[in-house]
């Protein structure tokens, strides 16, 4: 059994920050890559930025300069510091990565979500 725990979501104002974080836990022996993915009302599910085992990472573009993705492999576990918030990057965080299990499957999971709202 493999859990994604997110953790750091809230309320804040715009030009605030916040920083998410999640752990992986259970039967893993190796994960690949991991990230972050948000989902608005209305709206599609859409990649924030991820990051390679080796810790090369990527952003979409509305987020660079602002978000700041980085990894502790030893925790499994991948942080999303975001900085100048703004009202548009309100939605449901989720954490995602690929990974295998001590049962040498390799599948792709998601976190719960972790809600953010960026609003005065």
């Amino acid at each position: 059994q493999v859990q994604l725990v997110e953790s750091g979501g809230g309320l804040v104002q715009p030009g605030g920050s916040l920083r998410l974080s999640c752990a992986a836990s259970g039967s893993i022996v190796s994960i690949y890559g991991m990230g972050w993915y948000r989902q608005a009302p209305g709206k599609q599910r859409e990649s924030v930025a991820t990051i390679t085992r080796g810790g090369i990472s990527s952003y979409t573009d509305s987020v660079k300069g602002r978000f700041t993705l980085s990894r502790d492999n030893a925790k499994n576990a991948v942080y999303l510091q975001m900085n100048s918030l703004k009202p548009e990057d309100t939605a449901v965080y989720y954490c995602n990565a690929d990974l295998t299990t001590t049962g040498w499957s390799t599948n792709n999971y998601w976190g719960q979500g972790t809600q953010v709202t960026v609003s005065s």
